[in-house]
């Protein structure tokens, strides 16, 4: 046996050992490896099916099964007369490895907008999915209801007209992908009726206005006070729909003062306008009960997005979209086309999580967990950089640090990227005019534990 032949030898049989029962399964998987990870390189010739057989102690037409799937896709090449050899692979005989997510080269990733992605509930999750795909029946495998699994819908419904005061259907509601999907199908009926500009509050979040724009309407920046949007300059900017986070403003945290509410809702009556309420973190309060959602209040002229990426995690991309009834039609038409739905056994397994109350025992273990990490961020801020002054710290998963006047908090942010802190400057968020109401940085928590977090702040205050 020569040098290669010997290494394939070394490489199979501890994999087979530890196959679990499937020695076959596991040698083949272990030859694929050893031929990604260029252990056997390419041109090398590789025994007989007989000749391996033996060597390994499976049978012949084991050996065989494991060399043709590996031919077929595309490791070996083999021709009659010449045996089997490893295939010369594009990009140096390897595929190249998958970049890192852009966060990890961060000492310190304060970026708002995720959650404790290492609480997300694995075991219960598992379950759910189990007992989802388990129950559902082979008919319910074919393509699913545009407008979202039923049973989800039906207790999405009851679960906001428990959480959020927010009476509904499961006939009212529809299941996105993520609240971006649910954005941009309400975008998409805008600009098929032919409304081109929407107005968006001023700082808010750029994606949002990104993912606007690319569907073809044009934001408009409307200031945010104290009191939240500033409905009279809605009145006078000319747009027929607006985006707003009424229950807690992002990034500055505030809620939308009910004089403002009336006079928002006001304005939706008075001009057959639409608004869409962004609920990303309703559910996210540690020191002030959470307000109500604007659409029990005006269901033909809001529009309601919510989803479980603050909750859960981003990843499972789910979330949900009640429109006004005169335009649920369009928009589940436009779901069809766009995807022809979510996936159905995620869906159940989330009904499942919430009926059995899971997903309210996660909601109090993370709430906690929030509030730890809240104080300990707010705690080092007050002994380390007392002229920081924190905003919108009452819910949410991020506070909105206001810096001494005269700060530029773009430099600011840059030199905290020097120290590997990622601490997004407020003027990041700001719209038509783009000018922020005062220098700051906008600092998520949810993601770090306390010791991390007293940590930043400590290299924060090295520089501010």
């Amino acid at each position: 046996m020569d040098g290669d032949w010997a290494t394939l030898h070394e490489l199979l049989l501890p994999a087979m050992s530890a196959g679990g029962g499937r020695p076959g399964k596991a040698a083949e998987a272990a030859l694929r490896e050893a031929i990604r990870s260029r252990h056997l390189t390419a041109d090398t010739r590789l025994p007989s099916s007989r000749d391996l057989a033996g060597q390994l102690g499976l049978a012949r037409g084991t050996v065989t099964a494991m060399y043709e799937q590996l031919v077929a896709e595309g490791y070996l090449l083999s021709k009659r007369g010449s045996g089997t050899r490893v295939a010369r692979l594009d990009q140096g005989d390897t595929p190249a490895a998958a970049p890192p997510p852009a966060d990890e080269h961060w000492s310190y990733n304060l970026r708002p907008g995720l959650p404790a992605l290492a609480a997300f509930p694995r075991a219960e999750w598992l379950a759910a999915e189990r007992e989802a795909l388990a129950d559902t029946p082979d008919s319910a495998l074919g393509y699913p209801d545009p407008a979202g699994q039923p049973v989800l819908r039906a207790e999405l419904a009851a679960y906001l007209g428990r959480v959020r005061a927010l009476p509904t259907t499961a006939g009212e509601l529809v299941i996105t992908s993520g609240a971006a999907e649910a954005l941009s199908l309400l975008a998409k009926d805008l600009c098929t009726r032919g409304l081109l500009r929407i107005a968006v509050e001023n700082p808010s979040h750029r994606g949002q206005a990104d993912l606007l724009l690319r569907q073809g309407l044009q934001p408009v920046g409307v200031p945010v006070d104290e009191h939240g949007i500033v409905v009279s300059a809605l009145s006078t900017s000319d747009c027929q729909a607006v985006v707003v986070s009424s229950a807690h403003q992002f990034p500055l945290g505030v809620a939308l003062h009910p004089d403002r509410r009336r006079e928002l809702l006001a304005w939706a009556r008075q001009t057959g306008g639409l608004v869409i309420e962004d609920d990303y973190d309703a559910e996210h309060r540690y020191d002030r009960p959470a307000l109500g959602a604007l659409r029990a209040l005006a269901p033909d002229r809001v529009a309601y997005i919510g989803s479980v990426s603050k909750v859960l995690a981003p990843a499972l991309r789910i979330g949900w979209l009640i429109p006004p009834a005169k335009l649920r039609a369009r928009i589940v038409e436009n779901k069809h086309l766009h995807d022809l739905g979510c996936a159905p056994l995620p869906q159940s397994a989330l009904a499942r999580l919430i009926r059995s109350g899971g997903y309210d025992r996660h909601l109090r273990r993370t709430r906690r967990l929030y509030r730890q990490r809240r104080d300990a961020l707010l705690e080092a801020l007050a002994t380390q950089l007392p002229r920081w002054r924190p905003i919108g710290i009452a819910a949410g998963l991020h506070v909105v640090i206001r810096l001494p006047a005269g700060t530029d908090d773009l430099a600011l942010q840059a030199e905290l990227a020097t120290r590997g802190i990622n601490a997004p400057a407020l003027s990041l968020y700001t719209h038509s005019p783009g000018r922020a109401p005062f220098p700051g940085l906008v600092l998520g928590y949810a993601a770090l534990p306390p010791e991390r977090l007293r940590a930043a702040v400590a290299q924060m205050a090295a520089v501010g």
